[in-house]
Order: C-alpha cells, then sequence, then structure tokens
C-alpha cells in the first residue's frame, strides 16, 4: 500500500448468501458425510439431520436467535448460535450476513458483529446489534418483531476493517451513530486482552439516549485508565469539528492508529483531514453501504434466454433479483460485485453498473448483482 494512501472496507446491504460451509474446518465430518450421501440418494445426510436439528446441514450456514436484548429505543442486539460449520476465529471489527425468511422471500442484509471472537469461541455465541432504520424493512423487523427461536442463514465474518492483535500502543476510535458497533467488538477483545493501554474514543449520536452500549461504555471508560471517552449529543451539543478543532479535542492524533465508522460524512471529513496532513496510512474507515448512482435508469423489460421467461423492473433492481423474481435460478455467490459467479452474457439490450453508472453493450458478461436494466435486456440464462 502506498504511503499516506487510507485503507479503508465498503460493506453492501445484501451479502453472501453461504452454500457449503465449514466443510475446511471439519474434514473427517465432512468425509462422513460424502460416505453416508451416497448410501441416502437422492436425499442427502442434511435431508435427514435438519429434521432433527436445523442447524445441522452443512449446506448453508445457519443460527438460531436465542435472545433479542433491547438496547436503545429504536436498536436491539441479537445473541445468535451459529449452526455447523461456523468458525469463531473471526476478526474483532468484521461483519456476517444474515438472512431471515420473510413474507414469503429471504432477505439480506450485513452487520458488525459486536461480540469479541473471545467470547465467542467460549459461549458459542455471537452477537449482532441492529437499529432500525425507516426505510430498512429487515432492520425493522429483526428489532421489533423478530422471536427467540427463529432460524436465520448466516454467511461467513468477511471485512477488513479489523483490530491487529497486538493492537497498537496508541489508539483512536472515531465513531457516530450504529457505526460504533464494530468498535464494540474491538473494545471486548482489547478488554480480554488485557490491552487496554492508550485509547480515546470519540462517539457520537443524535441524544444520549440513542447512545448504544452507553452503560458498557460508561463503565469501560470508570474501569480502564487507558481509555477516555468523550460523548457528544449532536442535536444539543453539536457535532466534532473535526476539520478544524482536532488538535483541541486529541493533540495528538497524528501519531494514532485511527479506526473510523460512521455517517458518510463523517467519514468524507475524517479521510479528507488525514490524508491532508499525510496521515492516511493511519487511518481505517469503514463505510457501511456503497452508494449508488443517483441517476437510476429507465429500467425495463427483462428476458431470459435460456428459461423463457421475463419480467418488467425499474432501473434501481439488480438483474439478479429481478431474475429471482420471475423464477429463474439465476448463479450467484457474494451479492457484492466481488466473486465473479453472477456472470452471465448479455445478449441484447443495454444494462447499468449500479455502482459507476457506466452502461454494459450486447455481448459482453455482467455481474447481475450490481447490474440494472437501462432499457429492455435479454440475458443468456
Amino acid at each position: 500500500m502506498a504511503k499516506n494512501e487510507v485503507k479503508y472496507s465498503v460493506r453492501v446491504a445484501d451479502t453472501v448468501r453461504p452454500t457449503i460451509a465449514g466443510a475446511d474446518k471439519h474434514p473427517g465430518w465432512h468425509a462422513l458425510r460424502r460416505v453416508v450421501s451416497r448410501i441416502t440418494t437422492p436425499l442427502l445426510p442434511d435431508d435427514y439431520l435438519k429434521l432433527i436439528n436445523p442447524l445441522w446441514t452443512a449446506r448453508e450456514l445457519r443460527g438460531r436467535i436465542v435472545e433479542v436484548r433491547r438496547e436503545t429505543v429504536d436498536s436491539a442486539t441479537l445473541v445468535i448460535k451459529p449452526g455447523w460449520g461456523f468458525s469463531f476465529d473471526y476478526q474483532p471489527g468484521q461483519y456476517i450476513g444474515i438472512g431471515l425468511f420473510v413474507d414469503g422471500r429471504w432477505r439480506w442484509r450485513s452487520y458488525s458483529l459486536t461480540s469479541s471472537p473471545l467470547t465467542s469461541r467460549r459461549n458459542k455465541t455471537i452477537t449482532i446489534t441492529v437499529k432500525a432504520m425507516p426505510e430498512g424493512f429487515l432492520s425493522t423487523h429483526l428489532v421489533g418483531g423478530v422471536k427467540p427461536g427463529t432460524v436465520v442463514r448466516l454467511a461467513a465474518p468477511q471485512g477488513n476493517f479489523v483490530l491487529p492483535d497486538p493492537a497498537p500502543a496508541k489508539v483512536l476510535f472515531v465513531t457516530g451513530g450504529s457505526g460504533i458497533t464494530p468498535v464494540m467488538s474491538m473494545l471486548r477483545t482489547l478488554a480480554r486482552r488485557d490491552q487496554v493501554t492508550d485509547i480515546v474514543h470519540l462517539h457520537s449520536a443524535p441524544t444520549h439516549s440513542d447512545v448504544l452500549f452507553a452503560d458498557e461504555l460508561t463503565d469501560f471508560a470508570n474501569r480502564y485508565d487507558g481509555y477516555k471517552l468523550q460523548l457528544r449529543a449532536t442535536r444539543t451539543e453539536g457535532r466534532f469539528d473535526l476539520a478544524n478543532g482536532l488538535d483541541a479535542i486529541v493533540p495528538d492524533w497524528r501519531e494514532r492508529q485511527t479506526w473510523a465508522c460512521g455517517p458518510a460524512g463523517m467519514l468524507d471529513t475524517v479521510e479528507r483531514v488525514w490524508s491532508a496532513a499525510g496521515f492516511g496510512d493511519r487511518l481505517h474507515l469503514e463505510r457501511f453501504a456503497l452508494a449508488k448512482t443517483a441517476g437510476h435508469g429507465q429500467g425495463g423489460k427483462v428476458e431470459f434466454a435460456r428459461s423463457g421467461k421475463s419480467i418488467t423492473v425499474d432501473g434501481a433492481t439488480p438483474l439478479l433479483e429481478a431474475g429471482e423474481r420471475a423464477g429463474v435460478r439465476m448463479p450467484f455467490g457474494c451479492r457484492m460485485g466481488i466473486c465473479q459467479s453472477c456472470v452471465v452474457g448479455l445478449v441484447d439490450g443495454y444494462v447499468r453498473d449500479l455502482r459507476t453508472g457506466a452502461e454494459h453493450e450486447p455481448g459482453t458478461r455482467i455481474q447481475t448483482c450490481i447490474s440494472a436494466a437501462s432499457g429492455d435486456c435479454e440475458l443468456d440464462v
């Protein structure tokens, strides 16, 4: 990585729908499954095992919600017991995908793990903390509607917004709103590793009642001399002046490795300040969503050549989702535009990349998870 280059990760809403999970972690069990599958064909061992316990399937990663714990008026922590194949050696700061069957379809989102991997290995549970968003159907359901005992699909932990071991001697956390969630995993892990040495934490929320983990953060500050917490209720106290007043807030910020997560405006300011000062190589950012281009295009009729099916969609609907709505068996993998598993040929028409706005012409191969119809089009699937 070039000097002064900001290290950041971008997390999108839709995430991996896992298939075979954990085979490399349990080769003996996986070999036994292969042998038994030959005996039970056409059914698989999982078809029987999941009738006994739905978490025993190896076709996909599953988990059971064992507790829903309210954090604030519009947020809750979900305690989840993962099933066979889940690896508890994730890194603090990573996130997982969670799929929930609601209104006849599986809905997927990604959320930061707020548990420490050290605690997870002992308790065999993980936690995510979800804030209900006005435009977020799944987040609202997870906070206010999901019941303990519900079985969910999981995606393996991922993300590079992580805390190293050992941690740097001097750390700065800059978080806003639900951006504190990955940092909470880091703080809990630092406490377990006895590495709370010199940490400054700037956190802001609209009001003090909106602060996630408020009691735990206060207790953390009281227990550890090496942890300095500054809270800001933005509606009454205004925002931290990160652009012009950072020297007064954290005089030695240039000496600290910094992890920042929160609203886009806050992260834009942080990135600009650190880059201008020549310390971008000490900054780690995570953005919760990859912004789509402003223009949604016109959409159109999407025809699926091999299946003979078609559907009309708007210009904001990914072609992968359009195909699934039409009942087409679409190839897919990460649903993030990374793994290339969803690539198909564009037979006719034009499609638009939802991330960049670039249009693709007939005869090219396109990623259906991040592309939308730009007029009528035909796909080779």
